[in-house]
């Protein structure tokens, strides 16, 4: 779930912009970007991902002008390259987004927020609790991470959408619109949790170094 056009007061599209900077900001500075600037074959894996994820964000529907659904694709992004490289990817396709008018310029702080800071937060929440508090068992990092997680992330984003539209248009007819649109969340969980999580699982079973929040040596070696 994205906007596409203005509905928002300005203090508002300021303050969910600032807040997206300011996770931004905290990501590039926790980052040790020497890894990706050495390591080559994750930079093609990152680039490919963010273009097949933005190619994906095409695939939307938009029964009004101002909001659309799609799949995000943050918490696979996030599971794959850790949080800071999915809120690049995730930076850039809505940038993209912008370039190629699918959304409105003053729009891309909030999308960011609620496309990227906020699904990879939980995901990196549910993320830390499996990594210290359940066993090494290779199922559980997949349904709690994979299926789960992207399925609570979808959730709580599009709750987060709607409070941010309660909170930040004053317009009856946008409050009425996102009450009946709200319906339509529950049909974004399960699709998003079976999407994430068979990739997840495809990448596990042939390629379990490529996913860098999963200690392979932890969950298969020591079995």
């Amino acid at each position: 779930m994205s906007f596409a056009t203005v509905v928002l007061a300005p203090w508002m599209l300021i303050l969910t912009a600032l807040l997206s900077v300011g996770v931004l900001v905290r990501a590039v500075w926790v980052f040790p970007w020497r890894r990706l600037e050495q390591d080559r074959p994750l930079q093609h894996r990152l680039l490919g991902a963010t273009v097949f994820v933005m190619l994906m964000w095409q695939l939307r529907a938009q029964a009004i002008d101002w909001l659309t659904l799609h799949m995000v694709f943050t918490v696979f992004l996030t599971l794959v390259f850790t949080a800071p490289l999915a809120l690049l990817a995730n930076a850039l396709i809505n940038l993209a987004m912008v370039l190629i008018g699918q959304i409105a310029w003053p729009l891309l702080g909030v999308n960011i927020l609620i496309t990227g800071v906020i699904p990879a937060l939980i995901s990196v929440a549910i993320w830390r609790l499996v990594d210290r508090r359940m066993p090494d068992n290779l199922f559980v990092f997949l349904f709690a991470c994979g299926f789960f997680g992207s399925g609570l992330a979808t959730l709580l984003s599009g709750l987060c959408t709607i409070g941010i539209i309660w909170l930040g248009s004053n317009d009856p007819e946008v409050l009425r619109l996102i009450g009946e649109y709200a319906l339509f969340l529950p049909l974004l969980l399960p699709s998003e949790a079976f999407v994430t999580g068979t990739m997840l699982s495809l990448l596990l079973v042939y390629h379990p170094h490529w996913v860098l929040t999963f200690d392979s040596h932890r969950y298969i070696d020591t079995k």
